[in-house]
């Protein structure tokens, strides 16, 4: 499984990203709206993990790039606002499958985008 992380917190994303390794992923990590796209146009992940909240750039934009070029990804949306927290985002963004607090326990991270991921 490929599993694009788009994180601003460096920290928070490489976390992520070795529990997702353990679990078999394959993982690119990018901090910024710029990076994702570039990642996106290079790779195909199976499972995007997406902070709604980055430094530069824009979540909303990437969850559109990645609905319109690569429509079969599922996007997980990970925060720590309340942003859609009325569970809008779902109306917004097609391929979106899950919603949770960025202080979600690492592990159960993990599960759920393998049961996304595997979902394809």
């Amino acid at each position: 499984m490929n599993v694009l992380i788009v994180e601003s917190d460096a920290g928070l994303a490489h976390l992520w990203q070795r529990h997702l390794e353990r679990s078999g992923a394959r993982v690119t990590v990018a901090a910024d709206q710029d990076a994702a796209i570039a990642a996106l146009q290079r790779r195909n992940p199976d499972v995007i993990v997406l902070d709604l909240v980055l430094r530069a750039g824009s979540a909303i934009a990437v969850a559109d790039y990645a609905s319109y070029r690569r429509p079969d990804t599922r996007i997980v949306f990970v925060t720590n606002t309340t942003f859609f927290s009325d569970g809008s985002i779902f109306n917004h963004v097609p391929n979106a499958c899950a919603y949770l607090k960025a202080a979600t326990p690492p592990e159960d991270l993990a599960a759920i985008v393998e049961h996304y991921g595997g979902a394809r």
